[in-house]
């Protein structure tokens, strides 16, 4: 057993600002943490062979240092997958955050701060949490099926869309301008697809689609509102389908999706539910946490209370 909390850093965060900064970052954690092990990913991956080594040797606190890919990643390491079945490396394993990213949507959700002093302090100070995960099987760039997990949203269609636009371009004017510059790009190239929906076994949905995100937290896409009601703790999806929207109604849509005013819209549907069944006949793109991991068809199912999470009091 190891007390020293591990911290895994995504060097190319924040436009690369993380690297140069770390060892500003890494004072200030050693001045709440006390000692500390940490280890720099290279290549996508990294973070998830990281946290799973980690938590094998013993460390029961691991801390992500990055975006919420570089989040997404560590989590994947929290889990394996036995027989079909998703199980825990360590239930009693703590997960930090010191957020770093482009959109930082989820810290949103849990009230971590943005700033490195607030996010430290959280650490130092907060309280664990026991929060859900969601499982998602899905069909890889590679055309194989996979199984990857997440904490805060997975969506499909023109999120898809936007997330291979932000992920090659520069992001030097920070997470909300870049995923606007981004959205309106898809928005402009992107049509609706057709999709088949089905939730919970029995409630289905037919029809195109602009996105449809299955929510564990409340926020994606650098600060779109997209599931104001969402609990993470709840053991719950909230399922946000934005239907065949028109260019008008993306855009008006798109200003209402900040506010958490668009689920009024007359072609945006809402469900709840603790299994979703996606498909379609055309390629239809993912977005998990902020990555573009592959496309439909998919099956997501919540792990409820799955990971502890240290969060403000």
């Amino acid at each position: 057993m190891d007390d020293r909390p591990f911290v895994i850093v995504n060097p190319h965060s924040a436009n690369r600002r993380t690297g140069r900064e770390w060892p500003e970052i890494a004072r200030a954690l050693k001045e709440v943490l006390g000692g500390i092990r940490y280890a720099h990913t290279r290549e996508p991956g990294d973070a998830t062979r990281i946290a799973r080594e980690a938590l094998a040797s013993g460390h029961r606190t691991i801390v992500s240092v990055g975006g919420d890919g570089t989040l997404n990643e560590v989590v994947n390491g929290f889990f394996r997958v036995e027989s079909g079945r998703a199980a825990a490396v360590n239930p009693d394993a703590v997960l930090g955050m010191i957020p770093r990213g482009t959109g930082g949507d989820f810290r949103k959700t849990l009230g971590i701060p943005p700033d490195l002093e607030g996010a430290a302090a959280v650490l130092r100070d907060g309280r664990d949490r026991r929060i859900d995960a969601g499982m998602l099987e899905y069909v890889n760039h590679r055309d194989r099926p996979s199984v990857r997990f997440f904490l805060n949203i997975t969506s499909f269609g023109v999120g898809g869309e936007v997330d291979e636009r932000v992920n090659r371009s520069s992001k030097l004017l920070g997470g909300k301008i870049s995923f606007f510059r981004a959205a309106l790009a898809a928005t402009l190239a992107y049509r609706n697809k057709p999709v088949r929906l089905k939730v919970d076994g029995e409630k289905e949905w037919e029809g195109k689609i602009y996105n449809v995100a299955v929510a564990n937290g409340q926020y994606f896409g650098g600060g779109m509102w997209v599931a104001p009601e969402a609990r993470p703790d709840d053991g719950v999806f909230d399922i946000v389908i934005m239907g065949d929207f028109s260019f008008f109604d993306s855009l008006f849509g798109g200003t209402k999706i900040y506010r958490g005013r668009h689920l009024a819209h007359p072609k945006v549907e809402f469900l709840r539910g603790i299994r979703v069944e996606a498909t379609s006949e055309e390629r239809v793109l993912l977005d998990v946490d902020g990555e573009q991991p592959g496309r439909l068809p998919i099956k997501i199912s919540i792990l409820p209370g799955s990971v502890l999470v240290r969060v403000s009091r």
